[in-house]
């Protein structure tokens, strides 16, 4: 019977990505995976190839693993002897894995969980590679460029367009809605398809955004797309505009060039260009400080449509 890997990545669509390849390095290790996750990222997971089931979870709340005559026959509900914490360094998540009564934890060494042995933890890795270190580490090689996700079987609602994803984590991560205005009047004007897309949370600001550069709402597409068609969508765009990292990486992932307007560092540039191979202009995408103040004046919208057509004109899209 093939050994199964419980991995606990509970988190957002940008968290999601940053596991791809230590995910694809365990199924090519012969591994079952079983991704502890929350439930809305289930048709992302399947586009990685590397997860055979979801075990839904929610934050760092307790995990339950399904008991007997909960599953199908080809899915045994015995519990796995290894699981994987691609989520933090611990000592939480350590637990959270610990409490299933799993034989054995790949985890980062924390001090408050001295039992376990792995690497220490490196505040400044990038996520990518920190996640894969853990894994070589265990004897597992795993590729850092491995990140490539395939284009779903799914039409994409507006190909060919530049999208604007204006939403982000916070408040304090926000570039103003009325510059991103800006920016898709800006591009529309020079005869550029746009949409905006975001959460139906986030529709409201999508709309405003759309309002206020004078468009149709129909370009609004907040709220309105399935995870695989805002895949789809990314896939076949020409340039993805964010305030927000987790599309970033998602625009990598299917070669997509992008700009990325966010407080990643108030020490330098708030502007950051990615090309289609997800290597930017600044310090890497996984290092932000919360902590940072919002956005201002700093970076005009001419600034953003000038990284963009440069974007457009190096030809990848």
């Amino acid at each position: 019977m093939t050994s199964t890997a419980l991995v606990l990545r509970s988190g957002g669509i940008g968290g999601l990505l940053t596991v791809v390849p230590a995910l694809r390095a365990l199924r090519r290790h012969g591994l079952r995976v079983v991704l502890a996750c929350p439930p809305e990222l289930s048709e992302l997971a399947a586009l990685t190839g590397a997860v055979d089931r979801i075990l839904p979870t929610c934050g760092l709340a307790p995990l339950s693993w399904p008991g007997p005559g909960e599953e199908a026959a080809d899915h045994p509900p015995l519990l796995p002897d290894l699981a994987v914490n691609l989520h933090g360094r611990g000592p939480h998540s350590h637990r959270i894995l610990l409490d299933l009564g799993t034989r054995r934890l790949w985890a980062y060494a924390n001090p408050d969980v001295p039992w376990i042995r792995g690497p220490w933890w490196d505040p400044g890795e990038h996520e990518v590679l920190r996640w894969c270190r853990l894994l070589r580490w265990h004897g597992v090689p795993a590729d850092p460029e491995d990140s490539a996700l395939p284009t779903p079987l799914t039409a994409s609602p507006a190909p060919g367009a530049v999208v604007i994803h204006p939403g982000a984590g916070g408040t304090s991560l926000r570039w103003p809605a009325d510059r991103f205005s800006e920016v898709a009047r800006m591009l529309t004007d020079d005869g550029l398809p746009v949409v905006i897309t975001g959460s139906s949370r986030e529709r409201p600001m999508a709309l405003l955004v759309a309002t206020r550069a004078v468009l149709p709402p129909q370009i609004v597409l907040a709220g309105r797309t399935s995870l695989r068609e805002l895949c789809a969508l990314v896939a076949g765009a020409r340039l993805v505009i964010s305030g927000d990292v987790a599309m970033t990486r998602l625009a990598a992932a299917y070669r997509t060039p992008s700009v990325l307007v966010s407080t990643a560092d108030p020490r330098h540039p708030v502007l950051h260009e990615v090309d289609g191979a997800g290597h930017r202009d600044g310090p890497h995408l996984d290092s932000p400080h919360l902590d940072s103040p919002h956005l201002d004046s700093a970076v005009p919208a001419a600034q953003v449509v000038n990284a963009a057509v440069r974007a457009l004109r190096a030809g990848v899209r």
